[in-house]
């Protein structure tokens, strides 16, 4: 039986990933603000709604309040947010103002330094925890995203999970970063990947296999740590 914190779990990827990944037995504490879909699955899986908002200084608090104590043998962190014009033709890095800035920068790399502090006794009880950041190939070099705060942000999730390996090293604990590229979150888990494929003929990554890749990571010994995983949509050759 494992013990998993999903930070960022009601919508889109969040929500593949609190139905894909735990199994039967399983408890998957869900952050989220809104109320997750998952929660009304039947599959074995004791899944604890906490309602939080992580760019609230409160939200850590909620989280070990939660937890009371237990371990958890896994944490996922899927925050991400971006510019209100972010990914089209109406980027424009002047007109954006820096408190939309600020709430990004705060969302996707503050709020992850916060969050992993706080349940790290949480994750040293465990026998070797994992730590599953997920990045964005936006974040990746050589890209060619021009979306600067967002960029910047998921820049930093790498940074992080590569200072907090050194950190959680000695403690058994192995920390991870996905790079996804662009998602078919519009598909839900529930489809299937056939669906996914088929309506967007393979331009954008399923849900699934994102998930495939974390539940792949959480299967690994303790022996092993992969570091970092690339994975762009095979048509994003600007990727």
């Amino acid at each position: 039986m494992k013990n998993m914190l999903i930070v960022g779990a009601s919508r889109g990827l969040g929500d593949a990933l609190s139905r894909g990944l735990p199994e039967s037995g399983d408890a998957a504490w869900l952050v989220s603000r809104g109320k997750p879909p998952s929660l009304a699955q039947l599959d074995g899986v004791n899944r604890v709604w906490i309602e939080a908002d992580v760019s609230s200084a409160a939200a850590t608090h909620q989280m070990v309040t939660a937890l009371e104590g237990q371990r958890l043998d896994a944490l996922i962190y899927n925050v991400g947010i971006w510019e209100s014009t972010a990914f089209s033709d109406d980027y424009d890095f002047a007109a954006i103002a820096p408190m939309e800035h600020e709430r990004i920068l705060q969302v996707n790399l503050l709020s992850a330094i916060h969050c992993i502090q706080a349940v790290l006794p949480n994750l040293k009880q465990a026998n070797h925890a994992k730590v599953i950041l997920i990045g964005s190939i936006s974040g990746v070099e050589n890209t060619g995203s021009p979306e600067v705060a967002y960029v910047a942000s998921k820049f930093g999730v790498r940074g992080i999970a590569h200072a907090l390996r050194e950190n959680l090293r000695a403690d058994g604990i192995a920390v991870s970063c996905i790079n996804p590229g662009m998602i078919a979150t519009e598909v839900p888990y529930e489809a299937g990947i056939d669906q996914a494929l088929a309506q967007l003929s393979g331009t954008q990554i399923p849900v699934h296999d994102v998930v495939a890749i974390a539940r792949c990571i959480l299967s690994l010994s303790h022996a092993a740590c992969v570091k970092e995983i690339i994975m762009p949509a095979l048509a994003d050759t600007w990727a």
